[in-house]
């Protein structure tokens, strides 16, 4: 009997300021494939793509996330395109949080994976934490603005 094909998922995240909704992420994206990459997204590219500056360096945040037990590998991820991504690791599946779904960028992600075979899975976001919540936190402890309140400004 041949065996079935191996579901390769790719789950992508800053994982800056690591907190439950990024563990609810990894967990819910292994529970859906066989092996798990966990795209961490680069300090370059959190700063071209969202305007944002990474608390915790590219390098510590590969660590951490390389040693969730649900990840079978970590990469840094460093180019701004996902599909250029899909090219490097051939992924089958792509994990993202619900609050993608039917968005401009969502239909169009789906829409760029769909030609190439890649599902898009969404999972539920987690509401009640978020590195921006987190984030504005520390910024609101040490006096300093924000990153949106500087984007902002």
């Amino acid at each position: 009997m041949p065996s079935s094909p191996v579901r390769i998922g790719y789950a992508a995240g800053a994982f800056d300021l690591f907190h439950v909704g990024h563990l609810n992420l990894l967990r819910h994206a292994k529970s859906e494939c066989d092996y798990l990459i966990a795209g961490v997204v680069s300090d370059e590219m959190l700063r071209l793509t969202k305007g944002i500056t990474p608390v915790v360096p590219l390098q510590e945040r590969l660590e951490i996330v390389r040693n969730i037990a649900f990840v079978d590998e970590a990469r840094a991820e460093t180019v701004p395109d996902k599909l250029d991504t899909w090219r490097e690791v051939r992924f089958t599946h792509f994990f993202k949080g619900d609050d993608w779904r039917g968005t401009e960028k969502g239909l169009r992600l789906e829409a760029e994976f769909a030609k190439v075979g890649v599902e898009v899975v969404y999972f539920p976001y987690t509401m009640s934490t978020s590195s921006t919540v987190l984030r504005r936190a520390l910024a609101a402890l040490t006096g300093e603005p924000s990153d949106a309140e500087r984007v902002n400004a």
